[in-house]
Order: C-alpha cells, then sequence, then structure tokens
C-alpha cells in the first residue's frame, strides 16, 4: 500500500535516446517486436503509478517525431555537447531538472529509464520507488542489481603472454555454484535518486545506494546485436517466464 506522503512526492522520469549508438546503428529506435525499442520502456513508465511527469531526453528531432507518434514527451532537445559517447547520465539528468526549474516545476526524486532495459515493468518501478521511499532514513537512491550467477569473479582468468590461463583470484577453484557468497551486478533496469542527493554527489553509487534485485532474465541490456536478437526472443516469451515464476 503507497503512503499518502510518497503520494504527494514528485516523480521525474526521464528516458535518455540520443541518436550516436556504435553497438547498433539508432539503437534506441530500432524496431524490437513491431516497435521501437524505447517504446517500450516508456509504455511501462505511462503505467507507473506513482510517476508525476515523464519525458524523453533526446538530441534527435527523428528519435521526437518518433516520440510524439507515441504519446511520450519531449520538451527539448538535448544539447549535442552533452550528447557524446562519454557523455555521464548526469548530464543530461541535470538538463532536465535545471530545465523545468527555470519554469517553476520541481521534483524531489527522478527515475532514468533507460530504453536498453525493455524487460523493467512499472510494477518494478513502483515496487523500486516505494521500496526507497519506506528506507528514506538509511537510503536516497535505489539502483537495479541482479545476480551474478554465471560469471562470479571466482570463474574469472587471465590469459597471460605464453597463451595459458591464470585465476583472476588467488587459485583454480572447483566450488559448486551453489556454494558461492551472492554478489550482484548493476543490470541497468532503473536508477532512481533524490534529486538534492543527486545533485550533491552527481551520482548513484554511494553509500547509502540500495540494491533493486531482478531476475536474470530481465537484467539483459541491449547494447550490440547479438543482445538484440536475444532480447527480443526472451521478450515474446516472457509471459511464459512470468507464469512459470508464479508456480
Amino acid at each position: 500500500m503507497t503512503s499518502n506522503h510518497l503520494k504527494n512526492m514528485k516523480i521525474l522520469a526521464i528516458i535518455p535516446a540520443r541518436s550516436g549508438s556504435k553497438g547498433i546503428k539508432n539503437k534506441n529506435i530500432k524496431i524490437f517486436c513491431k516497435k521501437p525499442l524505447l517504446y517500450w520502456i516508456g509504455k511501462e513508465a505511462k503505467q507507473s503509478r506513482l510517476i508525476n511527469k515523464i519525458i524523453v531526453s533526446t538530441d534527435s528531432l527523428k528519435i521526437k517525431r518518433i516520440c510524439q507518434k507515441y504519446n511520450l514527451d519531449v520538451p527539448f532537445l538535448r544539447p549535442k555537447k552533452i550528447s557524446k559517447d562519454n557523455s555521464k547520465s548526469v548530464e543530461l539528468i541535470f538538463h532536465a531538472i535545471n530545465f523545468f526549474n527555470k519554469r517553476n516545476q520541481f521534483f524531489d526524486y527522478v527515475v532514468l529509464l533507460e530504453p536498453t532495459s525493455p524487460f523493467t515493468t512499472a510494477k518494478d518501478i513502483d515496487n523500486a520507488i516505494e521500496q526507497l521511499y519506506k528506507k528514506r532514513n538509511q537510503a536516497d537512491a535505489i539502483v537495479g542489481v541482479s545476480e551474478n550467477i554465471n560469471r562470479h569473479p571466482i570463474y574469472n582468468f587471465k590469459i597471460k603472454q605464453n597463451g595459458t590461463i591464470k585465476p583472476y583470484k588467488n587459485k583454480f577453484s572447483t566450488v559448486r555454484r551453489q556454494e558461492l557468497e551472492k554478489l550482484y551486478f548493476l543490470d541497468g533496469s532503473l536508477y532512481i535518486s533524490k534529486i538534492d542527493k543527486l545533485i550533491k554527489d552527481k551520482t548513484f553509487y554511494h553509500n547509502r545506494t540500495l540494491g533493486f534485485i531482478t531476475k536474470k532474465w530481465k537484467s539483459i541490456e541491449v547494447d550490440d546485436i547479438a543482445d538484440f536478437i536475444i532480447a527480443e526472443s526472451i521478450f515474446k516469451n516472457k509471459r511464459k517466464l512470468e507464469k512459470i515464476e508464479k508456480n
């Protein structure tokens, strides 16, 4: 149940969708299950019970027109200087926040939703916001994480100059996966923060950041064409996966 106080919080969701993409050309608008890739995260954001405002931050007129077709708000075109390969996400977030502040529109929390994480749902978003709000005295941010099941550091190796392998850890291990300590990786599914804390620290990651655990199959990020093909196949079968999880 959502508290009345949380309902009074103003929450801004930003979907970043710049035009440049090295792994896949026009990745954010590439057709994925019959719709542009960014459509899917926009659809889920609009179904959230808690988000007050959703925008797409893009530097592209073409992407803006596609967003308008699907009723996704693009209130400005992002400056090219913060739309480069090496631009940081916080730069586009601060640009959006400043845009609204100048128009006397203020928000308490910001939610960053990447089009490359098409498995994030409205339920995930709302659950993460509620989890962060319930622990607001101990935490200021929450990010999506998944269990590092098949890529645990104990199974990682370096390759020496002569071609032989060397354990990343101190020695070769035959420990069974079930016996390993649980570790997690950042899966990109969502990023949420109190805006004042994000402005102060300029990062979502600090000692007051919670981890929002997502399922393995939902952790895929679409970065290259192999990811795209795998993600599209999973997306077409996600109802089967959801049904299996319920049983």
